[in-house]
C-alpha cells in the first residue's frame, strides 16, 4: 500500500510542480480572444503592422487591421509580435523525462523490427518538460521512438492536453533506421572490409523485411485469411502509401543509397537527420524529397569539414529546391528549437526560411497545412506573442495558445527562477 502511494505522488509531482502559479491554480483556458495592436507575422501572407487576431472555439476567426468583438478577452500586444506556434520535426519530448535514467526513458523497444510500436502511447502529458518547452513558443513536437531497424511509428502531437490522444495533431510515419555504411565515429576501430559486410548483410535484412510486407499487403488484397503480424500489418501501411517512411540517414553516400532504395520501392518518404545532405542536395533535390534536419548546434560529421558544416547545412540544401524542416533531435532542451533554426538562418539560409522551416514547411511535410504552420482563418489557434524575433535569445515570450487554449505561462524553470529571484531570508556575509 505505500509503494502505490508512493508511486501516485510521484506521478502527481508534475502536475503539482505546474500547477501553482502567482499563488493560484491556473489551468489552459479556452474562450474567445482578441489580440490587438501587434505586427502579425503570418508566415505565407507577410507581415500586417498594427494588426489584431481574434480567436474562438480553438480557430482563427479573424485575421487584419481593426477587427472589434465586444465579447472578447482583450490582449494588448502593442509593440509585440504574433507568430504561428513552432513546429518541432524531431524530439522525445514526453518520452522520455531524463536522459541519464532509463527508469524515464519510453522511446525503444526490444529487437530490430517493431513499427508497430506507437510512440502516441508512450507520450507523458504530465511531463515537466513540456511546460518548459511550449513557455518558448514551441507548440508542436514529432515524438519520434529509436533503436532497431524499424523502432516505431512517430506520432505529431501538441503540447496541450490531459491524455496522448488530445494531444495526437494529425501526423503518424514509420521510422527507418536507415543501413549505414559509414563509420559511427572517429573511434569506430571496424576495418573497411567489415564495414561494408555489415551494410551489405544489413541491407539484405532490410529488404528481406520489405518483401515480406509487399507480400503482406498482396494477401490482404485478396482478402487472404492471415494470422496475427503486427509488425506486417503496420508495414503493409507503409507499402500501401497509407503512411509515409521517415528514413533516419546522414552519410553522403547512405544518403544516396536511401534515394535509390525508396525510388526502388516507390515509397513515400521523408529523409530525417541528413547531416551531409549539402554534399548531395542536388541528388535530393532531383528526387523531390523533403528533409528534416538537425540539430543544428553539432559539430561537423568529418574532421575535414568546416565548423560551420551543420550551421550551412539547411540553408545549402534549401537553395539546391529541397523543401527542409528543422528539428532539435532532443528532449531535455526542445525548448532550443526557435536557437537551432536561429543558427541555420545566420550561416546561409536567411531569417524567412528558417522561421517556415518550423513552421509551414513542417506543416506541409506532415499533411497538417491545413490546420497549423501560418496565422490564417480557419486554422487551429496555435500561436504565440513575442517582445521581439523568437530566434534572439532576449525575445521574451509572453502568451502562448494551443488549440484556443490559452496556456499558463509557467513551467518549473520559471518557478526556480521567480524562487531564488529575490530570497527572503536572504544570505549575508559573515
Amino acid at each position: 500500500m505505500k509503494k502505490l502511494l508512493y508511486s501516485l505522488i510521484l506521478a502527481l509531482l508534475p502536475i503539482l510542480v505546474q500547477a501553482q502559479f502567482d499563488g493560484e491554480f491556473v489551468k489552459p483556458r479556452t474562450g474567445k480572444f482578441l489580440l490587438q495592436n501587434a505586427t502579425v507575422v503570418t508566415v505565407t501572407k507577410g507581415n500586417i503592422e498594427n494588426g489584431s487576431v481574434l480567436i474562438e472555439n480553438g480557430k482563427i476567426l479573424a485575421v487584419g487591421k481593426n477587427i472589434q468583438a465586444n465579447d472578447a478577452e482583450v490582449i494588448d500586444c502593442s509593440g509585440q509580435f504574433i507568430y504561428p506556434g513552432m513546429m518541432d520535426a524531431g524530439s522525445r519530448l514526453g518520452l522520455v523525462e531524463v536522459n541519464s535514467l532509463p527508469e524515464t526513458q519510453d522511446y525503444a523497444e526490444i529487437g530490430q523490427v517493431t513499427p508497430n510500436m506507437q510512440a502516441l502511447v508512450a507520450v507523458n502529458p504530465n511531463s515537466v518538460a513540456i511546460p518548459v518547452t511550449r513557455v518558448s513558443g514551441v507548440t508542436t513536437t514529432l515524438a519520434v521512438p529509436s533503436g532497431g531497424l524499424f523502432p516505431g511509428t512517430a506520432a505529431l502531437i501538441n503540447l496541450n492536453g490531459y491524455t496522448p490522444d488530445q494531444m495526437y495533431a494529425g501526423f503518424k510515419g514509420v521510422v527507418l533506421n536507415f543501413p549505414s555504411s559509414a563509420r559511427r565515429s572517429t573511434w569506430d576501430r571496424r576495418s573497411d572490409e567489415d564495414i561494408k559486410k555489415e551494410a551489405e548483410a544489413a541491407q539484405k535484412t532490410l529488404n528481406e523485411i520489405w518483401g515480406r510486407a509487399e507480400t503482406y499487403h498482396q494477401l490482404q488484397k485478396a482478402k487472404a485469411e492471415l494470422q496475427y503480424y503486427p509488425e506486417m500489418e503496420q508495414l503493409s501501411k507503409v507499402v500501401a502509401g497509407e503512411l509515409p517512411l521517415l528514413v533516419e540517414v546522414n552519410a553522403a553516400t547512405d544518403i544516396l543509397s536511401a534515394i535509390e532504395w525508396i525510388q526502388s520501392k516507390n515509397a513515400k518518404a521523408i529523409l530525417m537527420g541528413v547531416a551531409e545532405g549539402w554534399r548531395v542536395a542536388d541528388k535530393i533535390a532531383a528526387a523531390g524529397l523533403p528533409v528534416i534536419v538537425g540539430p543544428m548546434l553539432s559539430i561537423p560529421t568529418r574532421q575535414s569539414d568546416r565548423y560551420d558544416a551543420a550551421y550551412t547545412n539547411p540553408g545549402k540544401m534549401a537553395k539546391a529546391g529541397v523543401k527542409v524542416v528543422i528539428r532539435s533531435n532532443d528532449a531535455e532542451n526542445t525548448r532550443n528549437l526557435p536557437f537551432n533554426a536561429g543558427f541555420a538562418a545566420a550561416y546561409g539560409m536567411g531569417k524567412e526560411e528558417a522561421l517556415k522551416a518550423i513552421t509551414i514547411n513542417a506543416a506541409e511535410v506532415f499533411g497538417v497545412a491545413d490546420k497549423m504552420g501560418s496565422i490564417e482563418v480557419g486554422k487551429d489557434a496555435t500561436l504565440f506573442v513575442s517582445t521581439g524575433d523568437p530566434f534572439e535569445t532576449k525575445s521574451q515570450i509572453l502568451h502562448v495558445f494551443i488549440d484556443g487554449y490559452r496556456v499558463p505561462m509557467s513551467s518549473r524553470h520559471i518557478k526556480l527562477y521567480q524562487e531564488f529571484l529575490e530570497r527572503s531570508p536572504g544570505l549575508e556575509k559573515n
